[in-house]
């Protein structure tokens, strides 16, 4: 039987169920969603032209799906410390798929806007019914699962002119007791000439039980808005996280996605960047440390539509033992946008004889007057470069950890948060080492 079907079955025995709990604006979304699931199926690996994930398998198990919005009360001061030393953020957290917002957190805001949905439909109901599902609608059938699912999500809305004056931290925490998919909505809405910098840290407590973490965030960034968003993934290996990023830019306006993936189970990230302004700028970046039988994929689409517009991405691989990793990235620049500058690289290090790594970058251009490239590499560890520290005398486990980081050095020097990339730093040095545990206490963090 197709994946999808047990959950569009689900979805029609229990609609009444799932539409109780949600908004409404959220509700009038499901008939076009399960219209694409009906006439949808998740490919398997090999079967389309690049496919190196089996999504079919991924969603084959029989997760189960929080359809009464049991809350599951957690004090994250009393469960795990998620903070960065030295770097204060305003703090919320989504445990499995039922978001929070302490009154701490609503009192560091101070200019920002972050409700739930259900809050949002209350009290910005066009705010969520001029964006809320509009950019996921591009007929990607996980997408359109989460909107069949979702009953509620996070609303981050920066109107005109406003800078936040913290970095916002969400804290996605995915534990249960049985298999669960934890259907999780984020929807970042910033206006002329507003700022906000986003830290999501997704992490799993407990092991021995798969779960699925299926969530899909849509951005809008208004006039000369910027948005930095930082994504970090420390996982274990039942998790699978099947993540979905969409976004639209207008004249003037800065995005930086930075997917950084330091632990997982099996990982598919998707970006779809829409550039419609002139003179916007978007950097799309990420990092995969990947060992034993982890599995991270990386989707991304990023269309120029505007004249006078640019794009960035990079995205490296370190992979170890038997981990797989795949990219597969598309440019498209349409007619009539002229002076547009597009880069797109993937560059990979295979560190055993064992990991695999699939790529296929793509260019579409249709205007002339553009600069554009892009490439991809993959290789082993530098091996006169390995020779040369270790008639210095330093061991070569030591050796390869510095080849290593030095590689990544580049993805970590773009953070823009100073202490976040230090963190940073230090991090993948103990991954390296093999003495950063999975989701050990939420080491990312610590």
């Amino acid at each position: 039987m197709n994946a999808l079907q047990q959950y569009i079955d689900l979805y029609r025995e229990h609609s009444g169920l799932l539409e109780r709990h949600a908004p409404a604006v959220l509700n009038a979304l499901r008939p076009s969603a399960l219209a694409t699931l009906t006439s949808a199926r998740l490919p398997r690996k090999g079967e389309e032209d690049y496919e190196a994930t089996d999504l079919e398998a991924v969603f084959a198990p029989d997760y189960g799906v929080n359809l009464t919005r049991l809350d599951y009360p957690i004090d994250p001061a009393e469960s795990l410390r998620c903070d960065v030393p030295n770097l204060s953020t305003c703090l919320l957290h989504t445990f499995n798929d039922v978001p929070h917002i302490g009154h701490l957190a609503r009192r560091n805001l101070n200019g920002p806007i972050v409700e739930t949905f259900t809050e949002a439909a209350h009290n910005h109901p066009d705010v969520l019914a001029a964006h809320l599902g509009r950019l996921s609608h591009k007929g990607d059938a996980t997408a359109a699962l989460n909107t069949l699912l979702a009953q509620d999500g996070l609303l981050v809305y920066m109107p005109a002119g406003v800078t936040a004056a913290k970095p916002i931290q969400l804290l996605n925490i995915l534990s249960a007791a049985r298999p669960t998919m934890a259907v999780r909505r984020l929807l970042v809405v910033a206006e002329a000439d507003s700022h906000v910098r986003l830290l999501a840290c997704d992490h799993t407590q407990g092991s021995g039980v798969q779960s699925l973490n299926l969530q899909v965030v849509e951005m809008v960034l208004g006039p000369r808005a910027t948005v930095d968003y930082y994504d970090l993934e420390e996982s274990n290996a039942d998790t699978r996280r099947v993540s979905t990023i969409f976004a639209e830019q207008h004249d003037g306006s800065e995005l930086l996605i930075d997917g950084i993936t330091l632990t997982n189970g099996l990982t598919r990230n998707n970006y779809h960047i829409e550039v419609e302004g002139e003179r916007a700028s978007t950097q799309l970046l990420g990092m995969t440390i990947a060992s034993g039988s982890q599995h991270v994929d990386t989707r991304s689409f990023v269309r120029h539509s505007a004249p006078r517009c640019s794009s960035n991405q990079m995205f490296k691989y370190v992979l170890s033992d038997q981990a797989v990793g795949a990219f597969a990235g598309k440019v498209l620049i349409e007619e009539g946008c002229p002076r547009v500058e597009a880069y797109q690289g993937n560059r990979n290090l295979c560190a055993s004889p064992e990991a695999k790594m699939y790529t296929k970058p793509q260019l579409e251009i249709y205007t002339d007057d553009v600069k554009a490239s892009h490439g991809t590499t993959i290789g082993q560890l530098d091996q006169e470069a390995m020779f040369y520290m270790r008639t210095r005398g330093i061991p070569e486990h030591e050796a390869r950890r510095l080849l290593m980081q030095a590689f990544m050095a580049d993805v970590i020097d773009s953070v823009r948060f100073d202490v976040l990339r230090d963190r940073l730093h230090h991090l993948v040095e103990k991954r390296f080492d093999g003495t950063l545990a999975s989701c050990a206490g939420c080491a990312i963090c610590k």
